[in-house]
């Protein structure tokens, strides 16, 4: 069978391309196929790194018996969750409306209108744990269309109905205020987890965008506890196996309260979510663990994610080949005391052993045990710990590497180029700055190209089909601000607000709403909006943030009033909900703060510009640049002169000028240093 995905961008898709399922990519054909058959379609959605996906493939999907089955009575069409959020987002709403859960693999059941009538997750090939088999809800659901179909139209159109009438109503309510923020605050420590860092329980998942916010509610109010919270958080999870020991880089999440197994696939938006807050941890403390991982974190990324393109690929599966050949998760990770001594002798694998955690009956799976900061101290020996951890890694190169997804996701490179130009520029690391702009030229020369209208992914340097959605316009948008900062180069703040503009154009509703497809996309049977926060930031409040610094940058009116619109969701959720709006609250504390612009009449890395960089003003803004007689590459620099010849700092917030200094520490005092 010549199987359509393979022509597809999309690993995912790819991985599928053989199985004798007859698959459809998400298209208008795959539909019009359905309809001319007088069968249901079945919708298969996951990513590559998803462990279960994979189960559920091999399974399932590669049964010649079952696909036989499914290719007669169905149309079957495969999504990359990643690759089309949009139509994931749709139909995870559903799915959780009707069963109060939602995950991946989803398998949803639709007419040919598109219209869910029934739905699922992973179903195992035979009955277990309550779970029908596959084969028995296939065989149902042919039997409710064959036989029930009137039954079957009242469902699907009472679904869509009901998704229809959940347009949120959130915007125009007013920006968030101090008594909405101190309430989040609250809320937030009430969830907090004092014994192990982090909030809620098992799965705990990386509260990166939490922490931030705290971060800056910090620098702002002084308060002790938010800082508190966030400094303990991210050490238990740089101490914990969820953070990886011997080569840097965070685990999706952590299967424990306690950080110690993690489901072992990496992703690049967490790690570069991660590397940003723990950078922005060290400014705060100058923490020496913080700055460890951050930077640790920055080279796994550069090491193990980035294409010969120059961007970042967007994950690393959890499942790899073990000694005895199985495909398992975990493997290229976990180590057993055997395996120490192999790697290290007697005496160095004693130490190691207590120093990681590594014990007879191991942590996870068949005595294995996933390495972790067990024992440390004053009194450890850093040399020895180092030359152990290296040797460590170098033979754990020799084990079979987990599969890359080497798709490029818009929005997770713009996190990227963020967290590394930053990171770059804290710790004088001009090869993460250049790394930083090479990802950001790949998004403006691929994703961009001729239109200035944003492609969801790439791969191998070729164009996805995908239109961008909400959040790869936001956090491009923050990723080229954050390096227009950092490298003074005025074109990426100019491409920044390309971006933006298409944002109000295309993106925003009434009263200060925003959508997460823009108006002229593919018209779903909903049009997804969600201002909420999962493993990254809503695109509703990633772009938030973005217009809010462009406003500061440049004096828009138009971008700094779509931001205070946007976050009128932020005033109605971040007082219930802190955990599911992080990056909104953030984005809130900057508008509180103003933000301050700061402007910077000096040389590009200079003492004043690197200053005005580690300013810890929440969402502050810079930019840096000598015009002497010249063009200004930043409308803040603008009759921005050198005071007596020396480089000069003008800081600004709420309309309002301080004095221009030339002095670094007085700047530094200005912007919470």
């Amino acid at each position: 069978m010549a199987n359509r995905l393979t022509q597809t961008t999309s690993p995912y898709l790819l991985q599928h391309a053989d199985n004798p399922v007859d698959w459809w990519p998400w298209s208008p054909e795959a539909f019009e196929e359905a309809r001319r058959r007088n069968v249901p379609v079945l919708l298969s959605v996951g990513y590559s790194a998803c462990h279960w996906c994979h189960v559920m493939a091999h399974e399932s999907f590669e049964d010649a018996a079952l696909a036989a089955y499914l290719n007669e009575h169905f149309v079957p069409v495969k999504v990359d969750r990643e690759e089309r959020p949009d139509v994931d987002a749709v139909y995870m709403e559903a799915v959780q409306a009707a069963t109060g859960q939602g995950g991946w693999p989803m398998t949803v059941f639709l007419t040919a209108d598109a219209e869910p009538f029934y739905f699922g997750t992973y179903f195992p090939p035979e009955p277990r744990h309550g779970m029908p088999s596959f084969r028995q809800v296939l065989e149902g659901v042919t039997a409710a269309w064959t036989g029930r179909r009137g039954e079957v139209a009242e469902v699907a159109g009472r679904i869509v109905t009901d998704l229809a009438g959940r347009s949120l109503a959130h915007g125009g309510d007013g920006v968030p205020g101090e008594p909405e923020l101190a309430q989040a605050l609250l809320a937030l420590s009430r969830e907090y987890d004092e014994k192990h860092g982090g909030f809620g329980g098992a799965p705990k998942f990386p509260p990166s965008m939490a922490v931030e916010f705290l971060l800056r509610h910090h620098a702002r109010t002084g308060a002790e506890g938010a800082l508190e919270m966030a400094a303990d958080t991210c050490a238990a999870m740089a101490r914990g196996g969820i953070y990886d020991q011997l080569g840097g880089g965070f685990a999706r999440y952590s299967v424990d309260r306690e950080w110690v197994v993690p489901h072992f696939e990496k992703m690049l938006y967490d790690n570069a979510l991660l590397c940003r807050v723990y950078a922005h941890l060290w400014r705060a403390t100058g923490s020496d663990l913080a700055r460890r991982v951050a930077l640790e974190t920055a080279d796994f990324m550069v090491r193990e994610l980035r294409t010969t393109e120059g961007g970042f690929a967007s994950a690393l599966d959890a499942d790899s080949e073990d000694a005895r050949g199985r495909h398992v998760e975990g493997a290229y990770y976990v180590w057993t005391p055997e395996q120490l001594r192999e790697v290290l002798g007697e005496d160095d694998a004693a130490f190691a052993a207590a120093y990681f955690g590594v014990s007879e009956e191991g942590t996870f799976e068949e005595g294995s045990s996933v390495l972790r900061l067990a024992r440390t101290g004053p009194d450890e020996d850093p040399a020895r710990v180092a030359d152990v951890r290296a040797r460590l890694l170098a033979a754990r190169g020799d084990r079979v590497r987990p599969e890359r997804d080497d798709k490029i996701v818009a929005a997770w490179n713009g996190l990227a180029v963020a967290a590394l130009a930053e990171t770059g520029a804290y710790f004088d690391r001009p090869d993460l700055i250049e790394r930083a702009t090479e990802a950001a030229d790949l998004l403006v020369r691929v994703h961009m190209g001729d239109t200035a209208r944003l492609c969801r992914t790439s791969k191998d340097g070729r164009a996805g089909d995908n239109a961008g959605v909400l959040e790869d316009y936001g956090d491009v948008a923050e990723g080229f601000l954050a390096l227009a900062s950092v490298t003074g180069e005025g074109a990426w703040l100019d491409f920044a607000g390309f971006l933006l503009d298409i944002v109000l154009e295309r993106f925003t509703g009434e009263n200060g709403q925003l959508y997460d497809t823009a108006d002229d996309a593919e018209q779903l049977i909903r049009r997804p909006q969600d201002p909420t926060d999962s493993a990254t930031p809503a695109g509703w409040t990633a772009a938030a943030g973005a217009l809010l610094s462009y406003a500061a940058h440049t004096g828009s009116e138009a971008h700094r009033t779509a931001a205070e619109g946007a976050l009128g969701v932020v005033k109605a959720l971040g007082p219930k909900a802190p955990r599911f709006i992080g990056w909104g609250l953030a984005v809130a504390e900057a508008l509180l703060d103003g933000p301050r612009e700061v402007a910077v009449a000096g040389p590009v890395g200079g003492e004043l510009h690197r200053t005005a960089l580690l300013g810890r003003a929440p969402g502050a803004v810079v930019a840096a640049g000598e015009v002497p007689g010249g063009a200004a590459e930043f409308p803040l620099l603008v009759d921005r002169p050198l005071v007596d010849g020396a480089p000069t700092a003008y800081v600004c917030r709420h309309f309002v000028c301080e004095a221009p200094t030339t002095d670094a520490e007085e700047l530094e005092r200005g912007l919470g240093g």
